[in-house]
């Protein structure tokens, strides 16, 4: 699976890597990714998420119900 939060939407960026003498050479920064699982309380199951740093933050602040909504609802959640 590729390296993309379900929750937030968040991936991999490309950059550089600069060296002493200016040289600039392809990078990726990727996210700082997790696979968890949630016990889903409205749906009575366990589910398990490819979520970033960022996105179990927000799960921790508005709730998985919420959390899941709103990823919906933006097309970050595809399954």
């Amino acid at each position: 699976m590729s390296k993309i939060c379900q929750i937030t939407g968040k991936k991999a960026q490309s950059g550089n890597n600069v060296a002493h003498s200016n040289v600039r050479t392809k990078r990726k920064f990727n996210v700082n990714l997790f696979t968890k699982k949630f016990y889903w309380v409205e749906q009575d199951c366990w589910i398990s998420l490819n979520i970033s740093a960022a996105g179990l933050r927000l799960v921790n602040k508005i709730g998985l119900d919420a959390a899941i909504k709103k990823a919906a609802e933006s097309g970050y959640l595809n399954s």
